[in-house]
């Protein structure tokens, strides 16, 4: 059984259409990087993982059940993170957050809880802030706050949404690389514009732009990106061999 079953789903947003009969399929183990425009959709699926929203047509699937039944299960950082700034909470408090389903949201935490949380903010180098409040941390801090938020539930699927906005370089760079490590097996599905750090950890990609694509294999090339992108894209690397994917099957 996949983790994760997207069958022929369509999204209309006051009759605009976002998505056109979408298939998407993710496996235990798997790591997918979704690509594509502004625009395209990669958001709304997200969205339609987490339950948040409901398809016009077509069904999601979501560890064999409603992906509402499954939130306690899935791990998520958001692209953007808002809060009051007034609020008096620590940098370790937001990635506690983390543990709520577990916990109860009435219930206090335990040893174990924070314990899960400062070895989370170990791994993504802010275990120094932990103390500090949320309004005193860069933007980079708290974008590795909710990553580790999302990873101190040890989730069985992970969803980033652009995981690596506010990151500084470093940071970004070696993200992907550990990401497979702290997932701990977990299904990875990643949103990002950034086609240059898909790594070799990437089992498929799938391109979006309405409808979706997935390849399993190869290396981005300039015209795939072109159809996906929908205007001509030339592609500069810098040391790292870029895939090239498949030719896309149908329209």
């Amino acid at each position: 059984m996949s983790l994760i079953d997207v069958k022929n789903v369509t999204y209309e947003d006051r009759g605009n259409l976002v998505l056109d009969s979408v298939t998407l399929r993710v496996e235990a183990g798997d790591f997918v990087a979704v690509i594509g425009p502004n625009g395209g959709g990669k958001t709304t699926l997200i969205k339609l993982l987490l339950g948040l929203i409901e398809p016009t047509r077509g069904t999601v699937t979501v560890m064999g059940g409603p992906p509402r039944d499954a939130r306690g299960r899935i791990g998520y950082v958001p692209q953007y993170f808002t809060f009051d700034p007034d609020y008096p909470a620590s940098l370790l408090d937001l990635v506690l957050m983390g543990r709520l389903p577990e916990r109860g949201m009435f219930r206090r935490f335990q040893r174990q809880d924070r314990d899960a949380a400062m070895e989370a903010m170990c791994r993504l180098e802010i275990e120094h802030l932990a103390a500090r409040p949320l309004a005193a941390v860069s933007g980079g801090e708290l974008q590795r706050a909710l990553i580790a938020r999302a990873l101190v539930v040890q989730p069985e699927i992970l969803l980033l949404d652009e995981p690596t906005t506010s990151l500084d370089t470093r940071v970004g760079q070696n993200l992907y690389e550990r990401l497979e490590k702290f997932a701990g097996g977990a299904a990875v599905v990643m949103v990002t514009h950034d086609i240059g750090v898909i790594s070799r950890h990437v089992k498929s990609i799938a391109c979006l732009n309405r409808r979706l694509y997935q390849h399993s294999g190869g290396h981005i090339t300039g015209e795939i990106l072109e159809e996906v992108y929908g205007c001509p894209v030339d592609l500069l690397a810098h040391g790292h061999p870029h895939r090239v994917l498949h030719e896309h099957d149908g329209d």
